[in-house]
């Protein structure tokens, strides 16, 4: 990367800052004006974000990218819009006894951050750059976005319609390769969020410790799905399918592998395989079904399935018209079901981010709950079944980001709940109200009362009754 990109990203966020700490406080009307502006990039050019999000691909519906990038990101800032005046209101807390009685008062003044780093992924490429944006922008803030250059036609688009609706000190986008992103992370933000990999999430969060830059990791996991001897067998199916299927399996919260009891091992697969029939009779062809994003990827999902089955995995490929996969049809998997999976496996230790599906079987739900426990934290868990006991045990047994019962990624669509992982799937929130408090400084304001507290309480020498006193009742058991 040349200096000069290193010197326009230093100097944009000069300009950035500048400007901000210029208009504070930031009007509430401006911020209302900016989310105005953002959904209208949005619905303006939907279809060429859809046009370069499926040419990135090799292949994704016009279909599934306004459901799954634009409508989430658009009702974000709606969202965001409807209620950040609100969320923005400065709280009330109490002042400490006695202090309180004598006058003084307590709250939390909500500010804006300054300017915001975002470092967005290729799965959902406008989706991961426009919902933390509804936080970012209802908060007060200016951001700065690096695309990923895995998705190089969204990042064109982002450059070119972006300085449309906003000037380059609210928001700039940078496009490039790793050493564009490599810099950009050390910038000193005011606060960064990055969704990816875990193992570039560590990477992220290193540069930003040199500038002592707050961050918001979204990064991955394996999120489990528990199947319960309770659970309706054809929602099984039809659910896992439809989360497994979604993107070619490309979602940080896809379920990454399922926990079966062993004695409905050959159902729940049935079900799950019937599911998928029931939406994609036809893969190759099929205008519904995505690619897999590019050569790179197709190859390390290829390597999964010949490790997991050298080790004895049995594979299952659900191909419902029996197409063959091995012509040029760029990327495009079927989905490969794996039994007999273990640990030695690299699809037990990687997130697979693709269309292969293990399945584990337990012989108690505690048996199933303890291997959970002895893997990372995941960013989503999944349960299914209609045992409350059960239910309740697995959910108040297990640790992850969140948690949807008796389907699967809904929770992520809930603006009014947080959106994060947990150790190694993330840190930090964002989504609706949580998005605004992680993109704002939570500033404590207190103010005195006009008599002489520190006197009164024994806090200003010489020290005497008062402070015996006050130190008499706070030291008591």
């Amino acid at each position: 990367m040349s200096t000069t990109e290193t010197a326009r990203m230093a100097d944009v966020l000069k300009r950035q800052r500048t400007a901000f700490t210029a208009a504070l406080p930031e009007p509430m009307a401006v911020r209302r004006d900016r989310i105005d502006r953002a959904i209208a990039l949005l619905i303006d050019h939907k279809d060429a974000f859809a046009k370069a999000v499926s040419a990135d691909f090799g292949h994704r519906s016009t279909e599934q990218t306004l459901m799954t990038d634009i409508m989430p990101s658009v009702g974000a800032l709606k969202h965001a819009k409807k209620h950040f005046e609100a969320w923005g209101r400065a709280e009330k807390r109490k002042a400490m006894f006695p202090l309180g009685l004598l006058g003084a008062k307590a709250e939390v003044v909500y500010q804006p951050k300054g300017v915001v780093g975002v470092i967005a992924p290729w799965n959902f490429p406008v989706g991961m750059v426009m919902v933390p944006m509804a936080g970012i922008l209802a908060a007060g803030n200016r951001a700065m976005i690096k695309p990923s250059e895995f998705t190089e036609r969204v990042a064109e688009v982002f450059a070119e319609v972006v300085p449309k609706y906003f000037a380059e000190e609210e928001i700039a986008v940078f496009t490039g390769g790793v050493e564009v992103g490599t810099a950009f992370s050390q910038l000193a933000f005011d606060h960064l969020i990055f969704t990816g990999a875990t193992s570039v999430g560590k990477h992220i969060m290193r540069a930003a410790a040199e500038n002592l830059v707050p961050v918001t990791l979204e990064l991955g996991g394996k999120s489990p799905t528990f199947v319960s001897r309770s659970a309706d067998q054809k929602k099984v199916g039809e659910r896992i399918a439809m989360g497994k299927m979604m993107n070619a399996g490309q979602i940080c919260l896809a379920p990454d592998y399922l926990l079966v009891a062993k004695d409905q091992e050959a159902a729940v697969i049935d079900s799950v395989k019937s599911g998928v029939a029931a939406m994609y009779p036809t893969l190759l062809a099929n205008d519904d079904y995505t690619s897999v994003v590019n050569g790179r990827n197709y190859e390390r999902l290829q390597g999964y399935l010949a490790d997991a089955k050298e080790k004895g995995a049995e594979a299952i490929e659900v191909n419902p018209a029996g197409e063959d996969f091995g012509g040029s049809n760029g990327n495009k998997m079927p989905l490969t079901i794996l039994r007999n999976v273990t640990d030695d496996m690299k699809v037990m230790q990687e997130e697979i981010f693709g269309p292969i599906l293990p399945v584990m079987t337990y012989d108690s739900i505690d048996g199933a709950i303890d291997y959970v426990n002895s893997h990372g934290r995941p960013l989503g868990l999944y349960y299914f079944g209609n045992d409350k006991a059960e239910e309740r045990r697995v959910l108040t047994r297990t640790i992850s980001g969140g948690v949807t019962v008796n389907d699967v990624l809904f929770h992520n669509a809930m603006e009014d709940l947080p959106f994060g992982g947990v150790g190694p799937s993330g840190m930090g929130n964002y989504h609706g109200a949580d998005g605004f408090k992680t993109f704002s400084h939570m500033r404590a304001v207190y103010r005195q009362s006009g008599m002489d507290i520190a006197k009164l309480s024994g806090f200003k020498p010489p020290y005497g009754k008062a402070t015996q006193s006050t130190l008499a009742r706070e030291l008591k058991k």
